[in-house]
């Protein structure tokens, strides 16, 4: 069977007896990937548990839950957890839910364990079309990492349909999540509308080249990540970056070698506004002045070195003349 084949061939590349955990959902994707985790974590050895999420969005979500769970169960999981959480938060239902069910996992997995996911190739193709459309960068265009420690995709070279064929197979029943047809979502109109007028358009195969397109871009971000780290071996300087010997570096490597150094210093929500104001302070140095960053930060050039700093109340009024 296809998703069994992937499993197998994600666990042979990982190249380690890790436990798994499978995050399940009930859905078809996430039960075709429990019950070819319950296959071969039996021939293999491995520790098994499942763990289904209840997001609490839906009257019968307890129930759901519980059905998922009853499903991995018969699945000879040995060790089944419901987790309710709470969602809420900035960004919408959808990032809202995302964060919890994250968090929810990575509390409960074991240390050392692998958490498998349910992602196909058409959450690929999606998550691709939603950077494009938000004009995102080539990191978010690279798509999802089947391998993410500790998050796994074994899926991502395998569709919704040959997962809801496995499940047929195998005589599971898949939940039908409402939510998967509510035009609300931006995904769902992504997949009900774009995703089917591109086929027509393009004449079919726009899935596959989205995700072909995200494992190119992935190829080409971890290249420049490896540089942009032998850069910021060179120009690192006791809690500063050489701004005058980062300057002689592409600004894509620059902005990489910032965007990490930043993110050390405590520096989080960083936009591609935001890189790019910072690297003016190297690629395009008049004498400026500092740069106002999240969270009440300041990126300012002395002396040839870029420092950042806690800035006080009102920072950036201050700092853009406001």
């Amino acid at each position: 069977m296809a998703v069994r084949t992937a499993l197998r061939r994600f666990l042979a590349a990982a190249g380690n007896a890790a436990p798994l955990v499978v995050a399940c959902s009930g859905g078809a994707d996430s039960l075709a990937l429990a019950a070819a985790a319950s296959h071969v974590a039996a021939r293999e050895g491995r520790s098994l548990r499942g763990v289904v999420v209840d997001h609490g969005l839906q009257e019968e979500s307890a129930e759901v839950a519980s059905t998922a769970a009853d499903q991995l169960r018969a699945l000879d999981f040995p060790d089944v957890q419901v987790l309710p959480v709470r969602v809420s938060g900035a960004g919408g239902t959808e990032a809202a839910a995302r964060r919890a069910r994250y968090e929810a996992l990575e509390r409960a997995r074991p240390d050392g364990s692998m958490v498998l996911l349910g992602h196909t190739l058409d959450d690929q193709a999606e998550t691709v079309l939603l950077g494009l459309g938000r004009g995102s960068g080539a990191r978010s265009l690279a798509g999802m990492r089947a391998w993410d420690e500790p998050w796994a995709r074994p899926l991502l070279e395998i569709t919704r349909e040959t997962t809801a064929r496995s499940c047929a197979e195998l005589g599971l029943v898949p939940w039908q999540d409402p939510h998967n047809s509510d035009g609300r979502f931006t995904r769902v109109r992504l997949r009900g509308e774009v995703l089917p007028l591109l086929e027509e358009v393009l004449q079919g195969g726009v899935a596959p080249a989205l995700a072909r397109t995200a494992r190119q871009l992935r190829e080409d971000v971890d290249a420049l990540d490896v540089v942009a780290a032998r850069v910021r071996g060179r120009v690192e300087l006791a809690g500063a970056l050489d701004a005058t010997a980062l300057a002689a570096e592409p600004p894509a490597v620059r902005r990489r070698v910032l965007r990490g150094w930043l993110l050390q210093q405590g520096v989080a929500e960083l936009s591609d506004a935001h890189l790019r104001s910072a690297d003016a302070l190297i690629g395009d140095w008049r004498g400026q002045g500092g740069h106002a960053l999240p969270g009440n930060f300041v990126l300012r050039r002395t002396h040839g070195r870029l420092q950042v700093e806690r800035g006080g109340r009102g920072t950036a009024e201050r700092l853009s003349g406001g």
